[in-house]
């Protein structure tokens, strides 16, 4: 099974993959939007720096997740 079928798979069968998956999706819209503000706060460049770390944490237990799936299809 390629990577995108799994994702796929995942996402249809997995709660957890699929909460993971949205939540980096709304991190990654909230990011866009602090981008496009200048200048920039103090505050909102905390919040950058928090919403890159909790993107980069979802991305990877969603990771674990596609790991596990794939060892268990093996």
């Amino acid at each position: 099974m390629d990577q995108e079928s799994l994702i796929e798979k995942l996402t249809a069968e997995n709660e957890e993959f699929r909460r993971l998956r949205e939540e980096h999706r709304r991190h990654d819209g909230e990011l866009e939007g602090l981008k496009g503000t200048i200048p920039l706060s103090a505050e909102q460049q905390w919040r950058i720096t928090e919403l890159k770390k909790l993107k980069l944490m979802t991305k990877d237990r969603m990771e674990t997740i596609i790991r596990q799936a794939r060892a268990v299809t093996a």
